[in-house]
């Protein structure tokens, strides 16, 4: 019988999730559900824990432990299960937790208020909390997301001649898996950094960066001085990366995450010492930039820190 009500306690919230999940995502319900959403993030794992502890029994609740940590494990179960059937990827769930298990806590910690104060309206106030992302996710739609545009900037020092280093900025010879050393990028699964191209010197010039599994972005060269600075333009076609490459909810140049320009400025610091700077700027558009930017400004500044790292070596050699 215990082990009965310990599956009700998980199966109940994950189920609620599992459904949660095909809602917001839901192409046809669009206009009133969306995954990169406050509602989704914070509200849907708020509600999963105040489900897990409703159906708690009142001895169990009256841990605050349990109250805490309990909640997280219908929130683990629904990681696993949409990885399993490929519904999600890594890099989202990785990005979410942070959000969703303290969200889930909360949940859990409001829940278990009511039930140990015995409250006459808990069903009333438990039915309220599980409703909350249906009514507030109509109401953040409706208002819609605000794009907002973030810096990225990373630098080197590089002890070598100008025109050494400079002729491995504008052209990125193959980088093997030895020296790509962007552990966050490749801890969520972006493509790793191959090679970049350029077919000239100056104002006009194409220049190709080419990355594994599909992903390339264009570059256009807006402005240059030779052996001091070169600022590009940068689109990512989505429609030319593969599927399997990226999360379709952290695809670049998708709905939600792009790459706008970037720019290199190699500043003379001493006769034999040199530091480059690389600067970039991205494009966000969901509800909640605030978190969002946070993870998006890592992960360029990894990708910007790993090419700048094979640089340096490779001019210092």
């Amino acid at each position: 019988m215990k082990n009965k009500k310990i599956i009700i306690i998980i199966a109940i919230p994950l189920l609620f999730g599992l459904i949660m999940r095909f809602l917001f995502d839901s192409e046809s319900l669009a206009a009133l559900f969306s995954v990169m959403s406050v509602s989704f993030i914070l509200l849907v794992p708020f509600a999963i824990g105040a489900i897990t502890i409703y159906f708690s029994s009142i001895e169990s609740v009256k841990g605050l432990g349990y109250r805490i940590f309990m909640p997280w494990v219908p929130i683990l179960g629904l990681l696993t299960l949409t990885i399993a059937i490929s519904m999600e990827g890594w890099a989202c769930w990785l990005m979410a937790l942070p959000i969703f298990l303290p969200a889930a806590s909360v949940g859990g910690l409001t829940a278990g208020h009511f039930k140990l104060k015995k409250h006459r309206n808990e069903n009333t106030y438990i039915s309220i909390l599980v409703l909350l992302p249906f009514f507030v996710s109509p109401i953040e739609q409706l208002i819609g997301s605000i794009p907002g545009i973030y810096e990225a900037y990373t630098y080197i020092d590089i002890r070598a001649d100008r025109s050494k280093i400079w002729n491995n900025v504008t052209r990125v010879k193959p980088i093997n898996q030895e020296q790509d050393k962007g552990w966050l990028t490749r801890t969520l699964g972006f493509p790793r950094p191959v090679r970049a191209e350029l077919n000239y010197n100056g104002v006009g010039a194409y220049r190709k960066a080419i990355f594994d599994k599909g992903l390339v972005f264009h570059e256009d060269v807006k402005s240059y001085v030779d052996q001091r600075s070169m600022h590009f333009s940068i689109k990512a076609n989505p429609y030319e990366i593969p599927s399997t490459t990226m999360d379709k909810h952290v695809v670049i140049g998708g709905n939600y995450f792009d790459v706008l320009d970037g720019t290199y400025v190699l500043q003379q610091l001493s006769p034999n010492i040199y530091r480059l700077h690389l600067y970039s700027h991205f494009k966000l558009t969901t509800t909640f930039n605030f978190y969002a930017s946070w993870w998006a400004g890592w992960i360029m500044k990894d990708i910007q820190d790993n090419i700048l790292q094979v640089i340096k070596q490779r001019a210092e050699q």
